[in-house]
């Protein structure tokens, strides 16, 4: 199948290739509930030599760089207690940390939450986590641009590959939360 953005060689829909995801990310799609079917999300392999950015771009398209997301874990602290929670952001922008995530979660402090922590609590590869298999009661801070592209290119769970994902199952995704500047 031919990806419907970048230069992928073949876009596979997500339930034909679970061997390829983490074992969170294939429960995910496994037990899918949003309400545009999972063979709409494809996976696409990447090589993780070309996993820079300039270099990446330059393999599989330009037009990535307008249609990329990055998924981060981030820390709320309040009063003693941690909240875990992602955001999705475009690539061309960063997290707005200290405003919106730490005023959406309720906390007084709000930091990038540590690696191992990020990979341990999600059972995915840092570098590749992807808000599709996150644990089901962390909140999912989606930013609206997010969403109203047609596709998205996320992380896969893991270092290499990446998924193809329509942006409004952003939206659907369990704890999603859709703000408007949440990328600054």
């Amino acid at each position: 199948m031919r990806a419907p953005i970048g230069n992928f060689e073949t876009a596979t829909p997500v339930p034909d290739c679970l061997d390829e995801l983490t074992a969170p990310v294939a429960d995910a799609v496994r037990n899918w509930r949003a309400g545009i079917p999972a063979d709409r999300v494809l996976y696409v392999d990447t090589d993780p030599r070309w996993a820079d950015t300039a270099v990446f771009l330059e393999h599989y398209g330009s037009d990535l760089t307008e249609r990329s997301a990055n998924c981060v874990v981030v820390a709320g602290k309040r009063g003693g207690e941690t909240t875990l929670a992602a955001c999705l952001v475009l690539s061309t922008t960063r997290v707005d940390v200290n405003g919106a995530v730490r005023r959406q979660l309720g906390s007084r402090k709000a930091s990038f939450a540590p690696m191992e922590t990020a990979t341990g609590e999600t059972g995915m590869e840092y570098g590749g986590i992807t808000p599709i298999g996150l644990p089901a009661d962390w909140p999912l801070l989606v930013d609206a641009a997010v969403v109203d592209l047609p596709y998205v290119l996320v992380g896969s769970g893991r270092r290499r590959g990446k998924l193809l994902v329509p942006g409004k199952v952003f939206a659907e995704l369990p704890g999603a939360v859709v703000l408007e500047g949440l990328g600054v």
